[in-house]
């Protein structure tokens, strides 16, 4: 699908047809639209194909007038139709030519759908540079909000580990560790594109636009870093709570062998009083052995209770 933007007096509108300054906005292409892009727009073929790459790492190239930035962006999703969200991340394509800026996904990117719905950002889509920067602003964004979703679910459910005897909380975790992996990994590729476009090269940074691309390259960093703090603490309480379930498996095991124990005993007194002999004391009456059970289990309850373990 082809979506085109341009601010018109401060706000953000939707055209029908391309004009000088617009922002284009690509996402799920059909092959009739990619030939729209090669053929009508006059975009590289291959600036298209890499954009379209769901395994393309982030990069920046520049070809003739045209320049590429490839950058990973946050997703979630619900996994399996519940309330549990699956973090990874996607690369969005950013091509700059001399009239317009094209963002090319290959599915729809939560990010650009935010920018385009808010139409009152003040985003000026006629300075592309500065349009750039603010994709990059959102992305880096995003990736600190999902970051933070992740640290308060892993709170959450530090509490439910306190007591859980299964699995399926460590598998969770397991969920979240991967994630965290992703954005580890796609923070760092990020950061060598933005220190690429910090440096002016590949894209023409006006002195206006200065503090923005600082504040872009601070924002990715402080996200880097909550990515590897956060993977770091998660994977030390996957350790942890791996043996808490251990401990509490144990400690149900001792409960149901005391419970055996104590209930063996009456059994072994009358299996004795069973036996088909006169050699055994107390056989004058059934009152015997049933007090002789009861002192004998109440000892070894007590016993036992004295030198639990759990």
């Amino acid at each position: 699908m082809i979506n085109i933007y341009k601010t018109i007096n401060g706000e953000l509108c939707q055209l029908e047809k391309p004009e000088p300054g617009s922002w284009v906005s690509v996402y799920e292409p059909s092959q009739e639209e990619f030939h729209r892009l090669t053929e009508e727009y006059g975009l590289d073929a291959g600036f298209v194909r890499s954009c379209l790459d769901e395994e393309e790492s982030s990069r920046v190239e520049r070809e003739d007038s045209q320049t590429l930035i490839i950058v990973d962006t946050a997703v979630a999703e619900p996994q399996d139709k519940s309330e549990v969200y699956q973090y990874y991340t996607v690369p969005l394509g950013i091509i700059n030519t001399a009239d317009y800026v094209f963002t090319i996904s290959l599915r729809r990117n939560q990010v650009l759908a935010a920018m385009a719905e808010n139409r009152s950002s003040h985003i000026e889509t006629q300075l592309r540079t500065r349009f750039i920067l603010h994709i990059l602003m959102r992305i880096s964004a995003g990736f600190v909000s999902y970051l933070k979703q992740i640290d308060k679910i892993s709170y959450s459910m530090e509490q439910k580990l306190k007591g859980a005897m299964k699995n399926h909380e460590i598998v969770q975790l397991m969920g979240l560790e991967k994630s965290l992996v992703y954005f580890t990994t796609s923070l760092k590729a990020n950061l060598v594109t933005i220190d690429k476009i910090q440096r002016g090269r590949v894209v023409k940074l006006y002195p206006e636009d200065e503090d923005l691309m600082d504040d872009v390259g601070i924002e990715f960093r402080q996200a880097a870093e909550m990515a590897s703090i956060y993977s770091g603490i998660l994977s030390a309480m996957m350790d942890a709570f791996s043996y808490v379930i251990a401990n509490n498996q144990n400690a149900v095991m001792w409960r149901l062998t005391i419970i055996t124990v104590i209930i063996e005993i009456p059994n072994i007194i009358y299996g004795f009083y069973g036996i088909n002999t006169d050699t055994l004391p107390f056989r004058a009456s059934w009152i015997y052995p049933l007090l002789i059970s009861v002192v004998a289990t109440a000892v070894v309850a007590a016993v036992l209770w004295r030198y639990r373990k759990f």
